[in-house]
């Protein structure tokens, strides 16, 4: 049933240019996704992975087919419209984490509520930001805090709207390890105790893991898909098993070195 997908592709292309010189960045993405799933999306530099993301989330349009969200077409949609439910219904979390230094936390995590028109809501901030673990960092500007603890930010800020999906642009890009692992926790989390749907794109095996889903990207076509096995399905935050971790890079390299084509990865209707 539609009223099942946070995130819906059909016949998606996206093309650069026109005649000999033409890009085609997206060569016709299936895809549909479900509330409350955790899809990570991975392939070779150029592969259209920034592509993907940015036609799936309404920041570009595509050349050909239709994108839906929460069952709302979008692919036609009036700009001003379109950014009235960027604000509302989608979380973006991004590598450079994109928090405004001369706010505090709390303004930060409420101003897609401003943005919006509507009045911020300091009690679901404060939720947010407990959940997060910043609850006591609210007065705090951006600057005070550590990289990890901006990026915890930005994933308030995402989750505050209770938007319909969260996509989120490399991360962990910028962050160490050790914290990296207490962000994909957080993203995790988010998933399975508050039934956000997330869409991370992502060069990073280890990120990858965290997901239900794996898609692999190559040439602007889905090629390949890994799903998390329900045995190591855990809620106590632990990061994936080396093993999964091991696959998710094994099929990488196959996909860098021999970049099949056609082998097409079912949609979660199909799987």
């Amino acid at each position: 049933m539609a009223g099942d997908w946070a995130v819906e592709l059909h016949g998606v292309r996206k093309r650069y240019g026109r005649g000999r010189t033409a890009v085609h960045a997206l060569r016709g993405i299936d895809l549909t996704l479900r509330h409350g799933s955790y899809t990570a999306v991975m392939g070779p530099s150029g592969s259209g992975k920034s592509t993907f993301l940015q036609c799936a989330a309404g920041l570009d349009r595509p050349t050909a087919g239709a994108v839906r969200l929460g069952g709302t077409e979008i692919t036609g949609m009036k700009e001003n419209k379109l950014t009235a439910l960027r604000r509302t219904r989608i979380g973006f979390v991004f590598q450079a984490f994109n928090l405004l230094p001369s706010l505090t936390v709390e303004q930060n995590v409420v101003l897609p509520m401003r943005l919006a028109g509507h009045r911020p809501d300091r009690r679901r901030a404060a939720e947010v930001l407990a959940r997060v673990g910043l609850a006591d960092k609210a007065r705090r500007r951006p600057g005070q805090l550590s990289g990890g603890q901006q990026q915890r930010v930005a994933i308030a800020r995402a989750l505050v709207t209770r938007p319909d999906v969260v996509f989120a642009d490399e991360p962990t890009g910028a962050l160490d390890t050790t914290t990296a692992t207490e962000i994909l926790a957080l993203l995790r989390q988010s998933v399975d105790a508050q039934g956000a749907t997330v869409v991370m794109v992502t060069h990073d095996p280890a990120a990858a893991a965290w997901a239900d889903r794996v898609l692999f990207l190559a040439d602007g076509e889905i090629i390949d898909h890994l799903d998390r096995d329900a045995g190591t399905h855990r809620l106590d935050g632990a990061p994936p098993a080396r093993s999964h971790v091991d696959r998710i890079a094994a099929r990488m390299t196959s996909l860098t070195t021999a970049r099949p084509r056609r082998a097409a990865a079912p949609t979660e209707a199909a799987a």
